[in-house]
């Protein structure tokens, strides 16, 4: 298989210095492989991979998807993990070209590279975001219609189907997977990142966007991982689509507690009021699991037990 141990297997990681992205370099740093990882940076940082910079099965290239040339890059190469993207969610409400551009054609240069190169194996970061609003929560992967509230979500759910379209009309194969909010060390943005930012600023007081009420799961990043490559040894399918998130979910106010507790504060919390936290928020999202599940893979982390590890990181590291 494709991710044990082998000798002469090549993978490419775009996004490599982000936050998903650096977590996976280092997994398949133990696996004997060589990895050209690919990022330019905007959001990623080049501190998260510097530990692999002058490892002999490493190579970094700052490259844009949106603008550079991938072929070269895709030479002989065995697999691709899609991970680059925008990822900020709120931002694509005030600049959705933006999003269109670093998530949609990113994606497009990328498939063109790699059936130019004739890779065909794709691994790809998908968002809960595109169920949207969903009636049934947990939500399980034949949730339908998928009618994405923010331009993220549509930009990524534009890539699934693109990429859905590369392997059943080019031969390749894809992994899927729909992601919960995902956390842990290195993380650079999101409802946590925030508190901790903005009580450095303010310790007395604490602004919560909405109303506090927003109840989502959270997926601690060691998990993702696990999760994204133990479905992609399991899973044959052409096309594999699947959810990957904890167990269970989390209010934003109970959040906001625990970050507190942790630094030892006990600021005022101010509401912005409303259900959501901006356009396109999802007030209420849990993942169902049980596809993966099914293959003999759970996460180890509660949604609170996730958020409780990164406030630990966040506080000591930032």
């Amino acid at each position: 298989m494709i991710m044990k141990r082998k000798e002469g297997i090549t993978i490419v990681v775009t996004g490599a210095a982000g936050f998903i992205g650096s977590h996976l370099v280092d997994a398949l740093s133990n696996r004997n492989c060589k990895i050209i990882a690919i990022d330019n940076l905007s959001s990623g940082k080049i501190d998260h991979v510097e530990h692999h910079l002058n490892a002999n099965y490493f190579e970094f290239h700052k490259k844009d998807l949106a603008s550079d040339d991938l072929t070269p890059l895709m030479k002989d190469v065995d697999i691709v993990f899609h991970l680059a993207a925008n990822p900020d969610v709120r931002s694509s409400a005030i600049n959705p070209k933006e999003h269109i551009d670093q998530n949609f054609i990113a994606t497009y240069n990328l498939l063109e590279a790699m059936r130019k190169n004739d890779v065909e194996k794709i691994v790809f970061t998908s968002t809960s975001t595109v169920y949207g609003t969903a009636k049934q929560i947990p939500t399980p992967e034949d949730y339908g219609p998928l009618l994405p509230e923010s331009v993220y979500g549509a930009t990524k759910l534009a890539c699934e189907a693109l990429i859905s379209s590369y392997c059943y009309t080019y031969g390749m194969k894809a992994w899927i997977f729909r992601l919960a909010n995902v956390i842990g060390p290195r993380l650079t943005h999101g409802v946590i990142y925030d508190f901790v930012q903005k009580l450095r600023k303010n310790p007395n007081e604490l602004e919560i966007l909405g109303d506090g009420n927003q109840t989502k799961s959270y997926i601690y990043v060691k998990d993702c991982i696990d999760g994204m490559l133990f479905a992609l040894e399991k899973a044959k399918e052409t096309v594999n689509v699947f959810n990957l998130g904890s167990e269970d979910r989390i209010r934003v106010v109970e959040i906001a507690e625990i970050v507190c507790r942790k630094m030892g504060l006990n600021p005022e919390f101010k509401f912005t009021g409303g259900k959501r936290g901006w356009k396109g928020d999802i007030p209420i999202m849990q993942l169902d699991i049980t596809k993966i599940k099914a293959l003999g893979w759970r996460p180890e982390y509660s949604s609170k037990e996730a958020v409780e590890l990164t406030v630990d990181w966040m506080i000591k590291h930032k």
